[in-house]
């Protein structure tokens, strides 16, 4: 199956699937290694070590979905993100947190939360438009550094 990132505007991948087939995205996303590979965003590792030398940074991912994304995350963290200590790095179900600040592209992670949301834009969430949002890494450092 062939989506172009323009058929994406405001939908999840999976509603842009036939129906007969939907129930191999989760099986693919399950495979282990999934999350392992995913590359790193332009300036993110420089504009998080910049955030963690000035805030108390925290790396919170829902990573109980899918079974092996916790060890995938970990491992990616791990290699990408050495200097956020384990003791600052949460995987959970839901994202309930008590912070300052939450960056993320999921808007269901900011409705029990009631510091600063910022988006992280992504092709599902490009029709919202009641939240703070960012387009890249560079533009969180110019938010928040």
């Amino acid at each position: 199956v062939n989506v172009v990132l323009d058929e994406m505007s405001g939908k999840e991948f999976h509603e842009l699937l036939p129906a007969d087939i939907r129930h191999t995205l989760r099986e693919y996303i399950n495979e282990p290694g999934f999350f392992r590979d995913i590359p790193v965003m332009e300036d993110a590792v420089n504009v998080v070590r910049q955030l963690a030398e000035k805030y108390d940074v925290f790396i919170v991912s829902a990573a109980m979905e899918f079974k092996n994304s916790l060890a995938d995350k970990l491992e990616w963290l791990n290699e990408h993100i050495p200097f956020i200590s384990w003791t600052n790095i949460i995987f959970c179900g839901h994202k309930i947190v008590n912070v300052d600040i939450m960056i993320d592209d999921r808007v269901k992670n900011f409705v029990n939360f009631d510091g600063r949301k910022i988006l992280f834009t992504s092709p599902h969430n490009l029709a919202i438009t009641e939240f703070e949002r960012v387009n890249n890494w560079a533009e969180v450092a110019k938010l928040l550094l």
